[in-house]
């Protein structure tokens, strides 16, 4: 990957070694690694990449979440998608907000019902008594909608990830990976290649 041959904002490349991986029939594709910071202290989990919107790295999580409370707190986070069969990484340092509440209704109507009514039954991130207290919640949640249109709960919803620094990672032999780091200025991107 030499730094003529390589896509001058870091989205494309992004998309393209998603699809890559979805291609080869990564397990997950979508899965990627979202790290926050509360007080100093890092927290990491998987969330799903819902997709590219203006340019924003999107996921969908609860509001009242610990990840969702924590990027209240402090908005730069990080993320990091890597796909095995690929052997490529991709890492995003950015900020995140919430995206307007017509873009987190379109996908939380696009989502399956069970999934809708997940979103009402758990709190999540707190703590549950039991399984069966989980179990209980949703079968509540069902009584309370059946027959009607799932709304969107007022907590949950998509959250939009401006990048501002990307960094690619493909594997080579003998350890001589390439890297190249972007960085975004106003509006267009600077790239550097990195040692490996």
């Amino acid at each position: 990957m030499s730094v003529t041959e390589i896509d001058r904002d870091p989205l494309l490349t992004l998309t393209r070694w998603h699809a890559e991986a979805r291609e080869r029939g990564a397990v997950e594709p979508d899965a990627m690694t979202l790290a926050t910071v509360s007080d100093g202290r890092p927290s990491a989990r998987i969330v799903l990449f819902k997709g590219l919107a203006s340019g924003k790295i999107q996921f969908v999580t609860n509001y009242e979440s610990r990840k969702g409370r924590e990027i209240e707190q402090n908005p730069q986070v990080a993320l990091v998608f890597f796909w095995v069969e690929t052997m490529k990484q991709v890492r995003v340092e950015g900020r995140a907000e919430r995206a307007s509440a017509d873009e987190s209704d379109r996908y939380f109507a696009s989502r399956p019902r069970e999934s809708q009514l997940g979103a009402w039954a758990s709190d999540q991130s707190r703590v549950v008594i039991s399984r069966q207290e989980l179990e209980a919640r949703f079968a509540e949640t069902e009584r309370r909608f059946d027959g009607t249109r799932v709304e969107r709960p007022p907590h949950w919803g998509l959250y939009s990830v401006l990048p501002e620094v990307v960094e690619l990672w493909s594997s080579r032999p003998h350890r001589l990976h390439d890297r190249l780091r972007y960085q975004l200025h106003g509006t267009s991107w600077s790239v550097d290649r990195l040692f490996p």
